[in-house]
């Protein structure tokens, strides 16, 4: 049997079932964010809340994945993923349904803060296990496929929420705690997973690895079919040596602009839609609908081209976003139909390089800080779009417009970001592609 059979596998049911099963924390996190866009129309009457509320329950499960994956990020390198592949998910449906029974605003805050913990939590595990079994080929369209489902999620929340538009005031209970049906899906659905064979041989648990290379690749498998440093880099401080710097700021801040428009659009489209005139009856829903089925189209697209080129993808993507979001800024009194043109033509542009959020992350960092460096960049990317979700109400308040602008303007230092940072990563190993060159001392030392 031949070398790096991980990484020259053909596709097979295994990796098929993991990328699914990966892909229902992205989802819920889609659904989750949005959900609480739309319950805020019963949501604001029934609590009475003020604008400054509004941002913060916005935002406040942002700030919960900021340290989701600040913390379970290093975690998952230690312990391993398989624990915390099951763990986060039954915390996402107990806070959940917590959530339902909130009776103010100081309560909702707290419960969706520890909602967005368990969803930072899970973004470097389940990316991290994927990249780790995925082949080369296919790494880069398993990992974006994850997104693509982000985007199925978010355009899953209108859907139900405009199903539960009869409900009456008490609709945003029904909504908030409808995060937890797909949290026990997707735990159910995990149950059995193996550990990740890099981490363990990672860790010098050569036994244990090869007992899981030979449960997923048969029992000819050796750990010659894997090739993994047994001296992988650990230690959180790591991802911030001067080898791993450049990549840690790459990653971080990519991220947070893209997530700065994405998340404060999803979080209150149907009040930018509003305010562009989309307003009577249950027109805003529908036009929100409409656009999340272009946000779904945009990240498969993403997904398909990403073995293209993974910076080419994130330079396209940021500069054709930026264009539709500056026409809305300047352009007075749009007609409704070019304000649902040019939020779709934002949608599939800026979703189309969102799949790099998982790739990008697991192929610059190796498996000892490979969940570190993921949950870094999670956390550091929510702390910009939980700036966003809480001043878009204010932005809001005073001009829609101008909210358009500061988003065109994220998207643009997006495009520099990526210009001055971003390496090409496509079609290498997860060894080659996480390999630095050592600083000068320690190869004087090696030398030795």
């Amino acid at each position: 049997m031949s070398g790096h059979l991980i990484d020259d596998s053909p596709l097979t049911s295994f990796h098929k079932k993991l990328a699914l099963y990966s892909s229902g924390g992205p989802f819920i996190d889609g659904y989750a964010l949005t959900i609480v866009g739309v319950a805020l129309i019963t949501l604001e009457p029934a609590l009475s809340l003020t604008s400054t509320e509004i941002g913060l329950i916005g935002a406040a499960s942002l700030v919960g994945v900021f340290v989701g994956g600040m913390l379970f990020g290093y975690l998952t390198d230690r312990i391993g993923r398989q624990f915390m592949y099951i763990a986060d998910l039954i915390a996402l449906a107990l806070f959940s349904i917590l959530s339902a029974f909130a009776g103010e605003a100081w309560q909702l805050i707290i419960l969706r803060f520890l909602l967005g913990v368990a969803i930072g939590a899970d973004y470097p595990i389940a990316t991290s296990l994927l990249a780790e079994y995925s082949p080369k080929k296919y790494r880069g369209f398993l990992l974006g496929a994850m997104f693509v489902v982000w985007a199925i999620g978010a355009a899953a929340a209108f859907v139900v929420a405009y199903l539960l538009r009869g409900v009456g005031p008490d609709a945003w209970r029904y909504l908030l705690a409808s995060p937890a049906v797909f949290a026990v899906i997707t735990l159910l659905a995990r149950l059995g997973t193996p550990e990740s064979a890099r981490w363990l041989l990672s860790k010098g648990r050569a036994g244990e690895a090869e007992a899981v290379l030979k449960q997923m690749l048969g029992p000819d498998a050796t750990l010659a079919d894997i090739e993994e440093p047994e001296d992988s880099p650990r230690g959180y401080m790591t991802i911030f040596r001067p080898e791993y710097r450049k990549r840690t700021l790459f990653v971080a801040l990519f991220w947070a602009c893209q997530l700065v428009p994405i998340y404060a659009i999803a979080t209150y489209e149907p009040a930018i839609l509003k305010q562009f005139g989309l307003a009577e009856g249950n027109t805003a829903y529908l036009g929100a609908v409409i656009i999340q089925i272009f946000y779904v189209f945009g990240s498969l697209s993403g997904a398909l081209f990403v073995n293209r080129g993974r910076r080419k993808l994130l330079l396209w993507s940021f500069a054709i976003s930026a264009l539709p979001l500056l026409g809305l800024a300047i352009i007075a009194q749009p007609p409704m139909w070019l304000v649902l043109v040019l939020f779709c033509v934002f949608g599939i542009a800026m979703y189309s390089g969102q799949c790099l959020e998982a790739i990008y992350p697991s192929e610059l960092f190796p498996t000892g800080v490979r969940a570190t460096a993921n949950g870094f960049a999670t956390g550091a990317s929510r702390i910009g779009a939980a700036i966003g979700v809480y001043g878009a109400p204010h932005l809001l308040d005073y001009s829609v417009q101008l909210t358009m602008l500061v988003g065109a303007g994220v998207a643009g230092l997006g495009w520099l970001v990526t210009l001055l940072l971003a390496p090409e990563t496509n079609g290498k190993l997860l060894t080659e592609s996480s390999a630095v060159a050592q600083p000068p001392r320690a190869v004087a030392e090696a030398a030795l």
